[in-house]
């Protein structure tokens, strides 16, 4: 839906206090999927606005360090028209909002259809044009699944190296702050999102262990967005994972 309520006080105290006891870091939060801030159609993007506003104001009421957001379809527009529109329509919903500790994560996209940000130079695009328009900070997400369905070979040992390298120099390593760790049902290149459990889909298990235990990886925090067909299946996926990397490697299951 397109509303939202505002977060229980006491609830956000008890949820303060649960993570300060367990040492729970970082607290990622994912906008309404919903929202589409590079539309051009004028009542999509004034929803979508007001909504990605009470996103802001939500993960930072709650203390949250990441906000994490799909660059949306740009639909019957030009590739440029979706990132401006994109970038304009977060620093209209920031106006005004002080985001403390929080930053917004932008995730990359298989790139079905019209979605932006299969491609590291859209992604690069909209930080440096969102970074003249809105003083809110801005990192990057990368998705597994989405990196390889959008072409980016992360299963071979080779892709992946390639992959981190070209993320590198267009991205900046330091500006990646989080990984979604799924498996990828549809091969590589194939453009179409569907996530699979780790190890059985196109990344493989092997490419999995490479990639949570790249040097330039295996330090940031993985969230596992995995299906859950069968009771238990969301546990499996994380002793997958935790298996195949090593300790300094924070690993946590997305809540809905």
């Amino acid at each position: 839906m397109w509303r939202a309520g505002v977060p229980d006080a006491d609830d956000v105290k008890r949820l303060a206090r649960a993570r300060s006891r367990l040492d729970l870091k970082p607290l990622v939060i994912h906008d309404n999927y919903l929202i589409n801030l590079a539309s051009g159609d004028p009542v999509i993007r004034a929803k979508s606005i007001a909504c990605f506003r009470g996103e802001l104001e939500r993960a930072a009421a709650i203390g949250a360090e990441f906000l994490v957001a799909h660059p949306g379809s740009y639909r019957g527009q030009t590739l440029d028209e979706g990132i401006s529109r994109f970038a304009a329509g977060v620093a209209e919903a920031a106006r005004g909002f002080k985001p403390g500790e929080l930053t917004l994560l932008i995730e990359c996209t298989a790139g079905g259809g019209c979605h932006i940000g299969s491609r590291f130079e859209e992604l690069k695009a909209i930080r440096e044009l969102a970074a003249t328009l809105t003083d809110l900070p801005v990192g990057y997400c990368l998705d597994t699944c989405h990196l390889l369905a959008a072409g980016f070979d992360i299963g071979s040992e080779a892709g992946l190296d390639k992959t981190v390298r070209d993320a590198d120099r267009l991205l900046g390593l330091k500006n990646v702050k989080l990984i979604h760790a799924n498996d990828s049902k549809t091969p590589l290149g194939s453009r179409v999102d569907r996530h699979e459990n780790i190890g059985q889909g196109h990344i493989g298990e092997e490419g999995f262990r490479r990639i949570v235990n790249h040097p330039k990886l295996r330090r940031l925090p993985f969230i596992l967005e995995t299906p859950v067909d069968e009771t238990g299946d969301d546990i499996r996926n994380l002793e997958t994972l935790k298996k195949l990397c090593p300790k300094s490697t924070t690993i946590t299951m997305k809540s809905n």
